[in-house]
């Protein structure tokens, strides 16, 4: 077993833009080849109208890194800083229809997945991905809110497993998400190594479990099938920190657009996710959104 021990973040803005310089060709290249030249990612998750988590956190996040972001709407949330109200699911062959119009016109370097909210949905954006051969896949298997809302429908479960994770690159559960995946208890370092294994099974390249809600440092733990690597950060006393999960995946995905490996781009993203926590907004009346973009620095 080896691990990895990340550092704060001097400047994540500096590292995407010396990814992406390092992406573009010499300055006499014609300008549409130069606009080709930039990093594309898409989204296909859900609308958080608060702005601090779903299509909306992962855009911005897309943004700070210097790429270019695209969404795929797959469900409507009426929610704040307190909760979710309500939601409504958008048509799966919608879906699908705002999937071809992306994919067949701008293909992107990376995708990732958040709230996909019913089996048909699944289903269609597997389908998809099989016609359009997406391979830089990252899926953030949002079953839940943090209030408890349900955002994935239980009978869902099992076609993410037989008919997503299979195409994907890397999946990032939480302890939560990953106990019900993997179908056993996660409350230590080796019960999250077990649940990475057994979630592992399921096709997905490699799974990253993250600690968040394990007693200790703030460990997340990437399984390539093989072995595990460690990634530890100190712990961020901050109450403000809606929409991690979605910064993460979004950050993951970035930095594999701008072609980073995974254990790379794994790394990065969890300095880039700790920074917006440490820059979380005390804003709303509940819990304030963390903050990609530092509007405060």
């Amino acid at each position: 077993m080896s691990g990895c021990e990340c550092k704060p973040a001097r400047s994540v803005s500096a590292i995407a833009r010396n990814l992406q310089h390092r992406a573009q060709p010499s300055s006499y290249e014609p300008v549409w080849k130069l606009k080709t030249m930039i990093a594309k990612v898409l989204t296909i998750a859900g609308s958080d109208p608060s702005g601090g988590a779903g299509i909306q956190a992962d855009l911005k996040t897309f943004s700070r890194l210097r790429v270019y972001g695209m969404a795929v709407i797959t469900a409507l949330t009426a929610q704040n800083t307190k909760g979710v109200a309500a939601i409504q699911n958008v048509d799966p062959g919608f879906v699908g229809k705002q999937l071809d119009m992306v994919l067949a016109d701008l293909p992107p370097d990376a995708v990732k997945t958040g709230i996909l909210a019913n089996a048909s949905i699944v289903e269609v954006v597997a389908a998809k991905f099989g016609e359009y051969g997406i391979s830089k896949l990252v899926i953030d298997p949002v079953l839940a809110s943090t209030s408890g809302a349900p955002l994935l429908d239980p009978g869902a479960i099992d076609s993410l497993r037989r008919t997503l994770m299979p195409f994907a690159l890397l999946v990032t559960p939480n302890a939560r998400e990953a106990e019900i995946l993997a179908g056993r208890e996660v409350r230590t370092i080796e019960s999250m190594e077990e649940a990475a294994r057994a979630i592992h099974g399921y096709g997905p390249k490699y799974v990253l479990v993250k600690g968040g809600h394990i007693e200790g440092d703030a460990t997340d733990i990437l399984f390539d099938g093989s072995r595990f690597l460690r990634f530890r950060s100190q712990r961020v006393a901050a109450t403000d920190s809606h929409g991690t999960g979605c910064v993460l995946s979004a950050a993951i995905a970035a930095y594999l657009a701008l072609g980073r490996d995974v254990v790379e781009a794994v790394q990065l993203g969890k300095q880039f996710v700790t920074e917006a926590i440490r820059n979380g907004l005390r804003i709303g009346s509940g819990r304030g959104p963390c903050d990609p973009l530092g509007l405060e620095k």
